[in-house]
C-alpha cells in the first residue's frame, strides 16, 4: 500500500502531499516556500531513503506551486498539470508579486495530465480526475487501492474551494464535486489542498455548500 505524508507551507497554509511506495515518491503541489521549508521536504525524501520521480499539481495557484523552481534544481523535475491552468502557471510570479509573496518562475512542464490517465508508482495507481471549477484545469488523483483521493482546492472540510478568481466558476465547482468525486464512495478518505482530512460521505451529509 502506498503511504502518504502531509506537509503544510507558505503563507497560505498550503497542504503538500507526498505518495510513496517503495523508495520512490510522487510530490504533488509542492508550495515550500523558504529555505526553511525546502529543507524539510528534503529531509524527509532523504531521511526515509526517498527518490522523487514525479512532479505533479493539481492546479496552477500561486501557493500550489511556490516549490516547483526548487523542485527543479534540487531534483530535475517538470511539473505535471492540466494544460487548462497553463497560463495560470506561467503568471506565478506576477501572482507572487500581486499578494506581496514573492515566487520564482515555474519551469514549463512538457506533458501534460489528462482525464482518466494514471499515473503509477510502484503497484499504486492514481486516476487523474478532471474537476474544473476553482481553475479551469484543476484535477484531483483518486487511488482505488488505497481509497482515498486528493482533492487539490476543489473540497474541503465543510467547505469548498473559492471560485473568484480568474477561471473560477461555482456552478462548475459543484458540478465537479458531485459528477466526479462523490461517486467515489462514502469511505473514501480527501486529503485537501488545505485544512484537515476528511471523507466523501461526510461531505455528503455537513457540508453546507452541498446539502
Amino acid at each position: 500500500m502506498p503511504r502518504i505524508q502531509k506537509f503544510t507551507f507558505n503563507p497560505f497554509q498550503e497542504n503538500t502531499w507526498v505518495i510513496t511506495e517503495g523508495n520512490q515518491a510522487i510530490v504533488i503541489d509542492p508550495g515550500c516556500w523558504n529555505t526553511a521549508e525546502e529543507q524539510e521536504l528534503e529531509s524527509f525524501l532523504a531521511d526515509n531513503g526517498l527518490t522523487p520521480i514525479r512532479l505533479v499539481l493539481t492546479h496552477a495557484h500561486l501557493d500550489h506551486v511556490f516549490g516547483c523552481a526548487w523542485m527543479h534544481t534540487r531534483y530535475g523535475l517538470l511539473p505535471e498539470i492540466h494544460a487548462s491552468d497553463l497560463s495560470i502557471l506561467r503568471n506565478a510570479e506576477r501572482q507572487g508579486r500581486m499578494y506581496g509573496v514573492p515566487c520564482e518562475p515555474v519551469p514549463e512542464p512538457i506533458t501534460f495530465l489528462e482525464e482518466g490517465q494514471m499515473i503509477r508508482l510502484g503497484n499504486t495507481e492514481l486516476k487523474v480526475l478532471f474537476v474544473p471549477g476553482h481553475s479551469p484545469g484543476h484535477t484531483a488523483l483518486w487511488c482505488a487501492k488505497g481509497k482515498f483521493v486528493i482533492s487539490g482546492d476543489v473540497l474541503f472540510q465543510r467547505s469548498i474551494g473559492r471560485t473568484d478568481l480568474p477561471g473560477g466558476n461555482m456552478d462548475i465547482l459543484l458540478a465537479s464535486i458531485r459528477e466526479e468525486l462523490f461517486p467515489l464512495g462514502d469511505d473514501v478518505v480527501v486529503h485537501c489542498g488545505h485544512g484537515p482530512d476528511t471523507t466523501i460521505g461526510e461531505e455528503k451529509r455537513l457540508n453546507p455548500f452541498l446539502r
